[in-house]
């Protein structure tokens, strides 16, 4: 059932126009810039984007520019975890694990999850409570079960959401869906 669904969105996103996605992707940062969650946080992890998926690249830069400690994440696929690492330059990512850009081995600042205040979540599909459908690894679930403090904000194009998406015990919600459309508060 899952695998299906995850099968579908992905396919819906991917058939998104780019400058439609890109255009829906400012409109979902504008959003997320104006959130006190936002404005307030000063360490902030974003998930680096790729095939299709809210636009995060430029969130990122403007994130660096206004001052704000930008945490993005490496894939350390042997133990299945996201190393989180600080980003100083946007030149030292490359693609890594999956394709996704990702720092550099030897230029990887490991951040504890503790000193993050607000971490931006991708996803395949989200429910309207918040409950997220990403690729089937469990990088994010893990992440997000170590997260104390931290609000989890996911991005998504309206047409991601969707009223339910099957979960599990092991599948956490995100507080906050921002779509091109809406602000979705699922706490």
């Amino acid at each position: 059932m899952k695998d299906k669904i995850r099968k579908d969105l992905i396919q819906i996103r991917k058939n998104i126009p780019k400058n439609e996605a890109l255009e829906k992707s400012n409109q979902i940062k504008k959003r997320l810039f104006e959130m006190d969650e936002f404005k307030q946080a000063s360490t902030v992890l974003f998930y680096v984007s790729y095939d299709n998926e809210v636009y995060t690249h430029d969130m990122i830069k403007e994130c660096k520019s206004i001052g704000k400690h930008v945490i993005v994440p490496y894939s350390d696929k042997l133990n299945r975890r996201l190393i989180l690492s600080e980003l100083n330059d946007w030149e030292t990512l490359e693609p890594g694990s999956y394709g996704i850009l990702e720092p550099q081995k030897d230029k990887i600042k490991e951040v504890s999850i503790d000193k993050i205040n607000l971490i931006i979540v991708p996803g395949v599909g989200f429910d309207i409570n918040g409950h997220r459908l990403g690729h089937g690894k469990g990088y994010y679930d893990n992440l997000l079960k170590t997260s104390k403090q931290a609000s989890h904000i996911g991005l998504a194009f309206e047409k991601q959401i969707l009223n339910k998406i099957p979960i599990e015990s092991h599948d956490l919600p995100v507080h906050i869906i921002i779509t091109e459309e809406r602000l979705i508060y699922c706490w």
